[in-house]
């Protein structure tokens, strides 16, 4: 091919010599890394994975090296100043960012995760440390390419500076969202893996973002909420706190309020059977909370281990009662009409 007449028969060989080299040596490591017996899964997988691209990185850098004198690669595409960029400088530039991209990734799996182990490190200061050395290779890889293709990066901050104040006001929701994400991964109002209430839905954070955080529910599926919820509305963390099943009874004033304790104590015991191993049944309260339009109103308080069984425990419960207070004529109160619906 006219692209490639520029090398000789001699480095042809040479380079496809080289280049078998890499991938049987890749083949050898991978073979011995399966057979060995790894303590953790997890590292094997890891290393697998860094021998694969280690292979491609190397086949890739013995191609540039090889084919850097041809005309097609170092053929001028636009000049900025006095670097020329050529298809060279943007491979060379792409393969600044992959590298990078896959070092940060190897170092804070394979390597970070052992320190943090160590050193006991919880869960969301591990994330926040591996963020911020993400974020801080990721930015510095980037202007090294930028620079490498001949991008003036004090032109470019210039312009995007006049930019900025013109699509500022926008953009200001990103931008809040952007600073409210740096906030929470320092400041750790809320960390990964823990359990917070938001918009009366319960869920487990997954991931923080710069722009939003990814809740999981146990109902909702995935919320993705935007970082600036978190620093401007009340959030309550359910981590600390213990999770109750709560049902509130409201009996016609005059009943036996002792009988009524008693039959509502029957009921939770009832439908314990179906949750034993998620309930605290000996934990459990029953208490008359208040008085209100003739009515009393009872509490059951039931601890229990995950919202799910929060849920599905005080449906059944509900039916227990139900069940109960029909077998022994008892009548759950009505409360007065509003005012203005008494003719409907």
């Amino acid at each position: 091919m006219d692209f490639f007449k520029e090398l000789s028969r001699e480095e042809y060989i040479q380079f496809f010599s080289w280049l078998a080299a890499i991938w049987l040596l890749k083949f050898i490591l991978q073979f011995f890394a399966a057979r060995r017996r790894w303590a953790q899964p997890e590292a094997k997988e890891g290393i697998l994975s860094v021998i694969n691209w280690a292979a491609f990185y190397a086949s890739l850098i013995l191609f540039l090296n090889f084919f850097s004198t041809q005309d097609w690669l170092n053929y001028t595409l636009y000049q900025a100043g006095d670097v020329k960029v050529s298809l060279r400088l943007i491979f060379t530039a792409f393969l600044i960012v992959s590298l990078a991209n896959k070092f940060v990734r190897v170092f804070t799996l394979q390597i970070l995760s052992s320190v943090y182990e160590h050193y006991h490190v919880d869960r969301g200061l591990r994330y926040t440390f591996n963020r911020f050395i993400y974020y801080a290779v990721m930015i510095a890889a980037v202007a090294v390419s930028l620079t490498t293709v001949g991008l003036d990066l004090t032109a470019a901050g210039a312009a995007l500076g006049v930019l900025g104040i013109g699509i500022g006001f926008g953009m200001r929701n990103i931008a809040g969202n952007f600073i409210s994400g740096i906030i929470i991964l320092f400041e750790r109002p809320v960390e990964v893996g823990e359990l917070i209430e938001i918009n009366n839905k319960i869920g487990t954070i997954e991931s923080i973002r710069l722009r939003s955080t990814i809740v999981r529910t146990a109902k909702e599926g995935t919320l993705i909420v935007p970082n600036q919820h978190f620093i401007e509305q009340i959030i309550k963390n359910r981590t600390g706190s213990e999770m109750l099943a709560s049902v509130e009874v409201s009996i016609k004033f005059g009943e036996d309020t002792g009988r009524i304790e008693n039959l509502l104590k029957e009921a939770v015991l009832q439908e314990a059977d179906h949750f034993s191993s998620y309930l605290k049944v000996d934990l459990a309260e029953i208490r008359l909370v208040d008085f209100k339009y003739n009515t009393m109103l009872f509490l059951i308080e039931v601890p229990v281990k995950n919202f799910d069984t929060k849920q599905k425990y005080e449906s059944r419960l509900r039916h227990a009662i139900a069940g109960i207070f029909y077998e022994h004529d008892i009548s759950l109160a009505s409360f007065p009409a509003v005012e203005g619906e008494a003719g409907m």
